[in-house]
C-alpha cells in the first residue's frame, strides 16, 4: 500500500528541511549504502504518530550533536516501497520496522533504533540513544557545533 504523495509531503519535509537526502529508488539506496566507507544514518520515515512526535524530532536534535554521521539519508515506508525494502536489506539482523533509525559504519550495521524503542519514549531520550551511537562510531564534527549553532 502506498500513501498519497500530497498527504505525506509535510512528513518528508520535516527531514529534508534538515538537509537529509531522500532516497526514492533502490538504485539511489545502493548508490549511498553500497559504498561501505564512513558512517551513514538511515531514517526510515513513517506516517505513524511515533514518527511525528518522537522519531523525526529526535533525529533533528541528534544532528545538532558534536559528532555526526558522514551521510544522513531517509526512505519513506508506505510510499517509496522499493527504496525502503532495499534500505532494509542493508539492516542485517533486524526485521522491518518503521519508523526506525539505522547507523551503518563502513557498510556494516553499527546501531539501530527500532519502532519498539521509539514508541513511548521522548524525542530527547531517543536523541540520547542516537548521540551515544554517534559518539561511538562517528568522527565528523557537526556544522552546527563548529559554527556555534549546536546545543
Amino acid at each position: 500500500m502506498s500513501y498519497d504523495a500530497n498527504w505525506v509531503q509535510p512528513m518528508r519535509d520535516e527531514l529534508t528541511g534538515l538537509g537529509i537526502k531522500e532516497l526514492k529508488t533502490p538504485e539511489e539506496v545502493d548508490e549511498v549504502l553500497s559504498v561501505g566507507k564512513g558512517t551513514v544514518l538511515v531514517v526510515v520515515n513513517s506516517v505513524c504518530g511515533c514518527a511525528a512526535g518522537n522519531a523525526r524530532p529526535a533525529v533533528a536534535m541528534a544532528l545538532k550533536h558534536e559528532a555526526v554521521p558522514d551521510t544522513v539519508v531517509t526512505v519513506f515506508a508506505g510510499q517509496d516501497l522499493e527504496a525502503t525494502a532495499r534500505a532494509r536489506s542493508y539492516f542485517e539482523g533486524y526485521p522491518p520496522s518503521s519508523p526506525s533509525v539505522a547507523l551503518l559504519k563502513d557498510g556494516k550495521m553499527a546501531a539501530m533504533v527500532e519502532r519498539q524503542e521509539i514508541e513511548g519514549r521522548s524525542p530527547r531520550e531517543i536523541a540520547g540513544v542516537l548521540t551515544e551511537a554517534f559518539d561511538r562510531f562517528c568522527t565528523r564534527r557537526s556544522a552546527a557545533v563548529a559554527t556555534g549553532l549546536g546545543c
